[in-house]
């Protein structure tokens, strides 16, 4: 990047970092105060606690009952220790989103309400605790604390209502789970007013509602849940604890080889319930039920203790029992939620097809023929294809790829069963632990798809209408400048089909093919680009351009587009092929002559397709697509998708958008790498390192 650029880049950001800062005055103020408050009590570089001020400014029970009724607001603006500066004002980001999204109004009602809810519910509950044998309780109530945490949380709380989904259900349970495990293990002030201020937002805007969820969120919630129940075991390995169920001390000597141990196993589980194993549901099981009769046995012992008059052995023991039978408790939730979710884990090994009967490449050819078709709607047919039948009398094409169930275009079959086709495509891949996603499919996939989908447009199908078609104007000068290239130099047309061309011509073929290839660090792509292969197909028709001494200086080949009852409405460029030192508008004259013949037999359309990473994002599409858009531009020196893009401009096509369809951004890099292979099926590691090399070069 040059310094100019760099500036102009540096400019660019400028107004909109100050656009968002103008969104959040209220937000900004809080922090500033708190800033200044900390320069003004020298919190900033000195501990708050067990200073004059700390006495005065500091919230609790404490401070309450002996009249300090402002606290609840001035405590708001101090921080403890320094260090906690930057977790409180880190912890803002949820008042900002909140302030950006709805205003600073919303934002101050949330944060107050949260704050002081949290501040004096906390208060209330302590004073029925510590009226009881719980020594948690009794040690709290006489407890001072300050901080803006309470407030923050309900904004945090608040800001992941306005989450996406199904980002807003899997942020809730991130949240929930960080304030059950610090209630549970820490127990600290601030540990109970978090959990009262989440709880308050919770019951308010209700944005976590408990359904029916998918598959795919059922694994992940039985991952996470089982990754979190680990952390729980380290944190009491590795910190001291004193929550609502007792203390604990360190036990990292002691308790290493079973910790290291479990964290091994629940590893393993993690792994195997993500893919759906039934052999990991199988373990988990098991796992918890061992940990529920331990927490038993703990209670059991905990009940004889207190019934017990050596008090001395309580005391040394009472702590580790409370807490086994708590992480008890727990591994129960665990244990129920796996019972039903179990049919999430069906899956006993990894997946090589999605099930259901079989389906033959002829079959699809009848069923494109009689329902009707896309543009791209041939290339399912070609080779290392699988089908999926549906309940609605359609078929989904797809492959199979590094754990990726890439479905290529739109459903085959009858109009009206599409949406199934969608529904059922994307319910067994999540049934066999793959992830599911549409490849070059259509708005009408788009259109059809599940609450909650991402679409990406990923290229632009380049369509010419046929229909009164004759190259007249200024726009198609170029195309009539070949007409007349070729007619001085004896260039002929010809359409015809691989099968028919004579021996020498397809060694012709071959040849330029071996040649383009040759060119390239990588092999041929497929998936969506065919070969000389697809081209054998008697349904494909290839445009040949042939020199005065007979070499074919160019080739074409075209894909069927049918209509429903077995029309051909249109075709579809695939391959592109040119010899070195032939004729320089070869290809402008096969494309101009091909739309004329294919005109005067009554086709509709020409489909130039589109080229792969060559769509021209805007900024309103996100930085995913901007990312796509650098990565063809890396990609241009060895397959220059973005030159053919611009050539195909010359034709004046009509664009409309190809999508790639997934569930959300965290399925993007399974798809990145099924997406890879699908293109690239015969690449080997060394070649992929080499490209690399090169495109870093580059």
């Amino acid at each position: 990047m040059s310094s100019a650029e760099a500036t102009e880049s540096t400019h660019s950001r400028t107004p909109a970092i100050l656009g968002f800062a103008r969104r959040i005055p209220a937000t900004l103020i809080f922090i500033a105060v708190i800033i200044i408050a900390g320069i003004a009590g020298q919190g900033l570089w000195r501990p708050l606690a067990g200073t004059p001020l700390f006495d005065v400014v500091a919230y609790g029970l404490p401070a309450l009952e002996q009249g300090r009724w402002w606290t609840p607001i001035s405590g708001t603006f101090f921080v403890i220790q320094p260090w906690v500066y930057i977790p409180t004002i880190l912890g803002f980001w949820g008042m900002a989103y909140l302030e950006y999204r709805r205003g600073w109004r919303v934002a101050l009602l949330y944060y107050w309400f949260g704050q002081l809810f949290a501040v004096l519910a906390s208060a209330l509950l302590l004073i029925g605790g510590r009226a009881l044998p719980w020594p948690w309780a009794q040690q709290l109530a006489q407890t001072l604390d300050v901080g803006a945490s309470g407030g923050t949380m309900a904004c945090i709380a608040a800001a992941i209502g306005l989450f996406a989904a199904p980002w807003r259900q899997r942020a809730w349970f991130v949240v929930l789970g960080f304030a059950a495990i610090s209630l549970l293990y820490l127990g600290t002030l601030a540990d109970v007013e978090h959990a009262l201020a989440i709880l308050l937002v919770l019951s308010v805007d209700r944005s976590l509602r408990v359904q029916r969820t998918t598959v795919h969120e059922q694994r992940m919630l039985a991952v996470s849940i089982v990754v979190a129940l680990g952390v729980i075991q380290l944190i009491v390995m590795l910190i001291p604890t004193n929550g609502p169920f007792g203390a604990t001390d360190l036990w990292l000597e002691t308790a290493l080889p079973d910790v290291l141990f479990d964290t091994a196993v629940i590893l393993v589980i993690a792994m195997g319930l993500w893919r759906g194993r039934r052999w990991a549901w199988i373990i988990a099981i098991v796992l918890a039920a061992i940990n529920i009769v331990i927490g038993a046995l703990a209670v059991l012992v905990r009940v004889a203790i207190v019934l017990s008059i050596e008090e001395d052995a309580a005391g040394s023991v009472q702590g580790d029992l409370d807490v086994t039978a708590s992480a008890g408790i727990l591994w129960l939730a665990y244990l129920i939620f796996l019972i039903v979710t179990r049919a999430a884990f069906r899956v006993w090994r990894r997946a090589r097809s999605l099930g259901g009967t079989p389906v033959s490449v002829d079959e699809v050819k009848q069923m494109i023929k009689k329902d009707g078709g896309g543009t791209l709607s041939w290339m399912t047919t070609w080779d290392n294809m699988e089908y999926l039948r549906t309940s609605s009398g359609g078929i989904v094409p797809f492959q199979l790829r590094s754990g990726a169930a890439i479905a290529l275009a739109d459903p085959l079959g009858p109009a009206e069963g599409h949406a199934d086709s969608v529904l059922e495509f994307i319910q067994a891949a999540e049934e066999h632990a793959v992830t599911p996603c549409f490849f070059s499919a259509s708005a009408r996939t788009r259109d059809q798809l599940p609450e909650g989908w991402q679409a990406l447009t990923v290229a632009d199908d380049t369509i010419i209408d046929l229909a009164g078609l004759t190259f007249q104007g200024k726009a198609w000068a170029r195309v009539r400048q070949s007409f007349s290239r070729a007619e001085r130099e004896g260039m002929t047309f010809r359409l015809t089909t691989l099968a028919d061309v004579s021996w020498g011509t397809r060694q012709q073929l071959k040849a330029i093919s071996e040649s383009w290839v040759g060119d390239k660090g990588l092999p041929e792509m497929r998936f969506t680009l065919g070969t000389l292969h697809e081209a054998e197909d008697p349904e494909v028709r290839l445009a040949l351009a042939i020199s005065p001494e007979g070499d074919v200086d160019g080739l074409l080949s075209w894909l069927p587009v049918y209509g429903a009852g077995g029309r051909i409405v249109g075709w579809t460029l695939d391959l592109m092929r040119r010899r070195d030192g032939g004729f320089g508008a070869v290809m402008e004259f096969l494309i101009g002559s091909s739309a004329k013949a294919f005109s005067e037999e009554g086709a509709e359309i020409l489909s130039l397709s589109g080229a792969p990473l060559a769509h021209e994002s805007d900024v309103d599409e996100g930085g995913i697509a901007s990312l796509l858009s650098r990565m063809g531009g890396m990609l241009e020196p060895v397959y220059g998708f973005r030159s053919l893009h611009q050539f195909k401009k010359k034709f004046n096509p009509r664009y409309e958008p190809i999508y790639l369809l997934y569930r959300d951004e965290g399925d993007l890099a399974r798809i990145g790498g099924g997406l890879t292979r699908a293109f690239l099926p015969d690449a080997t590691l060394r070649q992929f390192t080499a490209a690399g090399v090169d495109l870093i070069r580059s």
